[in-house]
């Protein structure tokens, strides 16, 4: 008990810390660093109150969203990818830092789960308990999920629908000199207007 006390508390205040420097940092590349601590230190904390598919989506869906998301601040910010590489050395020295917390934080919250499951293989199962372990964690949300809240899954996802139409319009530029393809055109296309026959004599070019 005393392991899993220390865990949720260094848990805690590394999402906490992590949360802070993510709105105080000036550099954005920082920003999405401590981004990526702040999601991987509340993963943990998921593990520790025995929510693992809460943590498993928070890494899979928030962690993989972080490049979607640093990718539109490149985009609307107009970073110049050369002197992007040439700073690569200034940030490897606080990416090494938090991948070395991020690690330490996986193996310490691997050694208090195993803990956690060792003891509670010693000790008596209450009924409750037992009941509660026939059904795994990821059912029973789904079972609440889309039984209870579908209509507000669905409303979710129509929201996210709106929001990544939106972030492609607004990172929409058109830049002169540069042709866009034509949906319309592309489609309505026939024989007639999309080839053209042309008789040639030996030796004879093609004018553009």
């Amino acid at each position: 008990m005393a392991l899993q006390a220390i865990a949720f508390y260094l848990m805690a205040v590394v999402t906490v810390a992590a949360g802070i420097a993510v709105v105080s940092a000036r550099n954005p590349v920082h920003s999405v660093l401590f981004l990526i601590l702040a999601f991987f230190s509340a993963a943990g904390l998921f593990v520790l109150m025995g929510a693992e598919f809460l943590a498993m989506l928070l890494v899979v869906v928030y962690v993989g969203a972080v490049a979607v998301l640093f990718l539109f601040v490149v985009m609307m910010l107009d970073v110049d990818f050369a002197q992007l590489r040439q700073g690569f050395a200034r940030y490897l020295p606080l990416g090494g830092l938090i991948a070395a917390v991020l690690a330490a934080e996986m193996v310490f919250v691997s050694a208090t789960v195993a803990n956690r499951g060792a003891a509670a293989a010693n000790d008596t199962p209450l009924a409750s308990g037992a009941a509660a372990a026939d059904v795994t964690n990821a059912e029973a949300i789904g079972r609440v999920l889309y039984t209870d809240y579908i209509y507000f899954f669905q409303a979710a996802g129509l929201v996210l629908l709106v929001a990544m139409i939106g972030a492609i319009v607004l990172t929409l530029r058109h830049k002169p000199g540069v042709r866009r393809q034509l949906v319309a055109d592309q489609v309505l296309r026939s024989p007639k207007t999309g080839m053209r026959t042309v008789s040639l004599k030996p030796g004879q070019g093609i004018d553009q």
